[in-house]
């Protein structure tokens, strides 16, 4: 039996990697969260097989699983970066629970010291808490920033290095304490799950809500290491596997969104991006006269263009306009016009949250194009229509070295032959940096609510 639940394991691992490698294409992308799926049914099925007690089991499970049904079926896709970083939170919150659990239950053993053999084991369970409690209550602060319960902006402090890093020399201080007597050390070992949870907030406090996208992805990182150090608490070999996956995975990702932002994660994590100053400390201010236009003179516009591109960011997601776009984008194709959809890596608030909505309302996969692929072209694009993207798009980004984005990568739609911005206001994105684009003399505002401006453009076509 023994023999046949390692091989059920190693059958889940190797489900989880291919379904993993088919998520890197947007065409393969659903049948290999579909095969990861089926690798978790069969890790379950062999760990239940090792004769547990099903009575909690089956209870825990009916209460996550209704718990996940109603939140899917509730939650709005606008709520998706939140929803996402709570399920960042809870998986760092089981993997301390299970570490603090086997800690529990091992301690009686250890009074005499740990054998050579449980070494490992002490070093995971600290870990598996450690890295666990920083998610949690991290993912949390993410939840809360996404979902604007409380303010977006970088919290910032003087000292604030200071604290962390006083705060991590007595993590690591009682972890050393703990790992030489761990039966002994059980108030150091109390500290450090609250050190951990204020390790958590205090790094997430400071991030701006631009640089979301980037903090979710590490925060997914950090539960799949969490769950691989669990792994070790328990013995479990596919805890292990996937929780590896899942956390160099997050780390490869995180890697790649700080590229698309030509920022370093410590950059991300330590200079409080998003408080609306400059490098000098003052504010990106603009001056120009925004040109106003409405639907029916966008429409004669649209009508006459051979190639349109798209440009979605977060104010689509809040508008749920990816359907009307898509609709607008059909009869684009139909009246002649080559129709693309640009996405930025980081646009939205959490990774690929502009490819879900737009997969979400069916939009071919050939016609998404990344950033690099359409700034090469954008310049022959007769009409860019900008939905609710701002920093992405940003000229200051090339262009205005004091600007706190300068070296971002942008898709440049300044340089299409007309360029449409629909926008609710002139506010600024979510990084709070003001926008030249919106100045542009090939630059018209379509101001109001997206899907409403996008359902008026499909009307007047319909006329």
């Amino acid at each position: 039996m023994e023999v046949l639940i390692e091989l059920a394991y190693v059958l889940s691992a190797v489900l989880f990697i291919f379904g993993l490698k088919m998520l890197g294409s947007a065409n393969t992308a659903r049948r290999g969260n579909l095969l990861s799926a089926f690798g978790m049914l069969i890790a379950v099925i062999a760990t239940v097989a090792q004769g547990l007690d099903l009575k909690f089991i089956l209870l825990g499970a009916a209460i996550g699983g209704i718990i996940g049904l109603v939140a899917a079926i509730r939650v709005p896709m606008t709520s998706m970066p939140e929803f996402v970083a709570l399920f960042n939170g809870t998986g760092g919150l089981a993997s301390l629970l299970v570490g603090w659990a086997e800690y529990r239950n091992r301690m009686e053993n250890w009074t005499e010291g740990v054998p050579q053999d449980d070494l490992i084991s002490v070093i995971a369970i600290y870990l598996a808490v450690l890295i666990g409690g920083v998610t949690f209550t991290g993912s949390i602060i993410a939840y809360l920033k996404l979902s604007e319960k409380i303010g977006g902006k970088p919290f910032l402090y003087t000292g604030q290095q200071f604290v962390n890093g006083v705060l991590v020399l007595g993590i690591v201080g009682c972890g050393v304490a703990f790992v030489l007597d761990p039966a002994g050390m059980h108030t150091p070992f109390l500290v450090a799950v609250g050190a951990s949870f204020l390790l958590g907030i205090l790094f997430t406090i400071p991030i701006g809500g631009a640089d979301m996208p980037v903090v979710i992805s590490l925060l997914n990182s950090y539960s799949g290491l969490a769950a691989c150090a669990a792994g070790f608490v328990i013995s479990n070999t596919v805890l292990i596997v996937s929780g590896a996956l899942v956390g160099a995975s997050g780390i490869v990702l995180t890697t790649i969104m700080c590229k698309a932002m030509n920022r370093s994660l410590a950059n991300v994590l330590f200079s409080g991006f998003g408080s609306g100053t400059t490098a000098s400390g003052t504010a990106t201010a603009v001056q120009g006269e925004a040109k106003p236009i409405v639907a029916e003179d966008a429409y004669y516009v649209l009508e006459a263009a051979s190639s349109v591109v798209f440009v979605p960011g977060y104010g689509m997601a809040v508008a749920q306009a990816q359907h009307a776009v898509r609709e607008l984008g059909d009869i684009l194709e139909e009246n002649g016009a080559e129709v693309k959809y640009a996405v930025h890596p980081v646009a939205g608030r959490m990774p690929g949250h502009m490819n879900v909505l737009l997969a979400e309302a069916n939009v071919p996969y050939e016609q998404l194009y990344e950033m690099d692929d359409i700034n090469p072209v954008i310049a022959n694009v007769d009409v860019a229509i900008v939905i609710g993207a701002n920093d992405v798009v940003n000229p200051a980004a090339r262009t205005e070295e004091s600007s706190p984005i300068y070296g971002m990568p942008i898709i440049n739609v300044d340089y299409a032959r007309s360029v449409f911005v629909l926008k609710r206001s002139m506010r600024s994105g979510f990084a709070g940096v003001e926008n030249p684009l919106f100045f542009n003399e090939n630059t018209r505002m379509l101001f109001g609510d997206a899907k409403a401006s996008i359902e008026a453009l499909v009307g007047q076509f319909k006329g």
